[in-house]
């Protein structure tokens, strides 16, 4: 599912125009992504957690050069899904 069809699902269902439904989607968006640069967590009960997660420095390896390089710790996002949303999608999904 895209976000253009997002946006038309919601302004389907709630009678909200499409423009107004895309302007407070790209403002969700941009808050969670705001909040996870400034380091900060963001947790939606019932549906999942957007955490910061850090990785470790490890050693890569240049396949083409046959060299080594070093990848320096960095963050990444991460969603983590809750619990009742796991369940849900086990439950209910059906391979197509």
């Amino acid at each position: 599912m895209t976000k253009a069809e997002i946006v038309s699902s919601i302004s389907d269902k709630s009678g909200i125009e499409k423009a107004d439904v895309l302007a407070t989607v790209e403002a969700f968006m941009e808050e969670v992504k705001s909040s996870l640069e400034q380091g900060d967590n963001v947790y939606l009960r019932g549906f999942g957690s957007f955490i910061i997660k850090t990785r470790a420095e490890k050693t890569g390896r240049n396949i083409s050069k046959n060299t080594t390089i070093k990848i320096p710790a960095h963050n990444i996002p991460s969603f983590k899904p809750a619990k009742v949303f796991v369940e849900g999608v086990k439950t209910k999904v059906t391979v197509k």
